[in-house]
């Protein structure tokens, strides 16, 4: 008989053990140069899917308003360098002709290679499920515009609820003869919006990219380790790149494209470490309901 939350039991009675295994099976995967293939590619990909992004959904929304929230979250993907992504977008977009068919179908391959080589990671932390579960190819070829899509749609959402939240900064709470103003319990609000869609967003990766399907407790708890684990690392970046680093020094024009790529290895090492502590977790209890009578 299977004992409800046994897993979990050895796991808090045995966190080294854990931590050891999920760093073995993390080298053993070679998480570090599947992380590298990600940060590549993403790095690829992201101009191609910013202005398909912008370009559709500035038909429902001021595209000045999803420039400015762009910058604003860009800021925690690429620390200190969100600005000249989003200058380069914005020249784009100013000077763009009537996108044809070929060049629509090129950003849309280059935006999609990104999500193709994250499954790919995905199924070899994942190797164990595909003994038992398979994965029907048209799903893998749509996934990634599935994908596509949803981080469009989130992009939508957050832009709305920020034009809300920055009007709200305008506004103040009087009562007799104080006055609050709102402004500061905007940028908390603001904050905590792309804190929880950057959780979601992980969680929402780490539920539909790995073939078969995980437990959506285990995929929000991977979502919010990465994100949290992300915001430590991000705030450091952001100090060194702004304090002590030399990399425009050193790489001069080329140093938005390094050290976005720089950022993109950090999160692609942190989402794949994640989906090595579902993955472990879910063998743990695999082992653990076979030693079961």
């Amino acid at each position: 008989m299977r004992i409800p939350g046994a897993t979990a039991l050895q796991v808090l009675q045995h966190p080294v053990a854990f931590l050891l295994r999920i760093l073995k099976g993390f080298q053993k995967n070679q998480g570090l140069l599947l992380a590298g293939a990600v940060a590549y590619y993403a790095l690829l990909s992201i101009v191609p899917f910013l202005i398909l992004a912008v370009i559709a959904l500035s038909h429902l929304v001021d595209q000045g308003e999803l420039l400015g929230t762009l910058g604003r979250y860009l800021e925690w993907l690429v620390p200190s360098q969100s600005s000249a992504l989003v200058s380069d977008l914005a020249l784009f977009l100013k000077n763009r002709a009537v996108i044809g068919v070929i060049l629509l179908v090129t950003m849309l391959f280059f935006s999609s290679l990104a999500f193709s080589v994250l499954e790919k990671s995905m199924s070899v932390i994942f190797s164990h499920r595909q003994s038992t579960q398979k994965r029907h190819f048209l799903i893998s070829a749509l996934l990634p515009y599935c994908l596509m899509f949803f981080l469009a749609a989130s992009l939508l959402v957050v832009t709305v609820v920020s034009v809300s939240l920055k009007a709200m900064a305008l506004l103040s709470v009087d009562f007799l003869i104080w006055q609050w103003s709102l402004s500061g319990l905007s940028r908390v609000l603001l904050y905590l919006l792309g804190l929880g869609a950057e959780t979601i967003i992980l969680s929402a990766i780490f539920y539909f990219v790995p073939v078969g399907r995980t437990a959506l407790p285990h995929a929000l708890i991977g979502g919010f380790f990465t994100a949290s684990a992300w915001e430590g690392i991000r705030h450091l970046l952001v100090w060194y790149f702004t304090t002590l680093s030399s990399a425009s020094v050193v790489y001069g024009s080329l140093t938005t494209a390094v050290i976005a790529l720089f950022s993109m290895e950090i999160v692609a090492t942190l989402l794949l470490l994640g989906a090595q502590v579902i993955s472990e977790y879910e063998q743990l209890d695999q082992n653990l309901a076979e030693k079961l009578p």
